[in-house]
């Protein structure tokens, strides 16, 4: 596990009573300030088994693979199907993510009987992929696999589908996986599946303005995923997984910034989806995905309104016509704002939010936060952490990027 001085400085990890583990900040944060750098314990594809695109990407470090490279090799043994954007991505995955059980549990996988109890089942088909880079963990890096099973998720976690359970526990039973400490087990399984289900960020697939936006891998940050959920975070993620150098191995760092100023000892929370989402979507994935309900202020307000009013705010995109002159001073998700300079009552409080920190590109739905401060200096420069626009004012730079991570295009 790799946090960084950031990491371990700006912010502490606490238990909160109602809301578990959460991390605090354990000093006055400045706007765009970067919290976190946090590696995976563990990547996998997020694409079934023999989806086309899998070809697209280094089975490694995920990056986007130009078919004009020629640096571009292959593993040996399953040449078809793992593709490494340069031999040191290929030497360093077949001792880790891309061991010899790995390849060849993925390989079998892909043929029969195996591809016939999971075939158009692509979302058993992801979990086995996840299962199979859990139990490599246990074999590779013990330390790690025991911080994985630390994290938050329980097999209660996984719902009544006991069907699919059994059927990936025993696709892995079959694989027979390497000796380790920690066995092979219906629990462990089980066990794995739930801190996956709670615990897994998507790096996502580049930004295409004629497909949605997808996910082209899941990872498993140990410290990112102590971060709890606001439908108004105070705090959002970055990934540059195709924008750093290539000899960079840190693309698939997950960056945490701050939103805006955040006083010492309060709680930094992300938002688990695109802040878009109306109350009645928001409330459903919590539920279903995480399994809470959840009361942040913004849920607070929306709880109230009806139908009508919710399906308003869901098309007003959030809110390109709402008053430019909400006082800039106003710090969302503060928690003690109860009325604005302008004398608008703080039960809207999403308002300013949209306005100042979420992408109007289309389609997007991202969220903006500053560039990290230059001695202290808050940056008028906000990114966008979904497509990656720099923003100033009223002017978006598409091509722009970062440069403060060391990024290009």
């Amino acid at each position: 596990m790799s946090t960084g001085d950031a990491g371990t400085k700006l912010v502490k990890l606490t238990e909160i009573q109602g809301r578990g583990r959460a991390l605090v900040a354990s000093q006055s944060l400045t706007a765009g300030q970067v919290l976190l750098r946090d590696s995976p314990l563990l990547l996998y594809s997020a694409l079934p088994l023999l989806h086309h695109h899998s070809h697209h990407y280094c089975s490694n470090c995920f990056r986007t693979l130009s078919s004009s490279s020629s640096s571009i090799v292959s593993c040996s043994s399953c040449s078809s199907h793992a593709l490494f954007c340069n031999p040191s991505c290929l030497s360093l995955s077949l001792s880790s993510s891309h061991s010899s059980w790995v390849c060849q549990s993925l390989s079998r996988l892909r043929n029969p009987p195996f591809l016939t109890r999971l075939e158009n089942r692509h979302e058993l088909q992801i979990q086995a992929q996840f299962l199979i880079s859990a139990y490599n963990l246990a074999v590779i890096n013990p330390s790690n696999f025991q911080i994985l099973l630390s994290l938050q998720g329980q097999p209660t976690d996984l719902g009544s589908d006991s069907d699919s359970l059994s059927l990936l526990h025993s696709l892995i039973e079959s694989l027979s996986p390497p000796q380790s400490n920690f066995g092979v087990s219906l629990q462990l399984t089980a066990a794995l599946l739930a801190k996956d289900k709670i615990n897994a960020f998507g790096l996502m697939e580049p930004l295409n303005s004629k497909a949605e936006r997808s996910v082209r891998a899941y990872g498993i940050y140990p410290m990112a995923s102590f971060f709890n959920h606001d439908c108004l975070p105070n705090a959002c993620r970055f990934d540059y997984v195709d924008a750093l150098d290539r000899d960079y191995p840190g693309n698939v760092e997950i960056i945490v910034r701050v939103l805006h100023d955040v006083e010492q000892g309060r709680e930094i929370c992300l938002s688990y989806f695109p802040v878009n989402l109306k109350y009645s979507e928001r409330q459903k994935r919590l539920l279903d995905d995480y399994g809470f309900v959840c009361a942040c202020d913004r849920c607070k307000v929306e709880s109230n309104w009806s139908d009508e009013e919710d399906e308003v705010m869901d098309e007003d995109d959030g809110g390109d016509s709402l008053d430019d002159d909400y006082d800039d001073d106003l710090m969302v998700g503060s928690g003690n704002e109860n009325e604005n300079d302008n004398g608008v009552e703080g039960d809207f409080p999403h308002a300013y939010f949209f306005l100042k920190f979420m992408c109007q590109r289309e389609n997007c739905w991202g969220t903006l936060a500053p560039l990290p401060p230059s001695e202290g200096v808050t940056s008028t420069i906000m990114e966008c952490n979904v497509c990656g626009n720099l923003k100033k004012g009223d002017e978006i730079d598409g091509d722009a990027v970062a440069g403060s991570f060391g990024m290009d295009n």
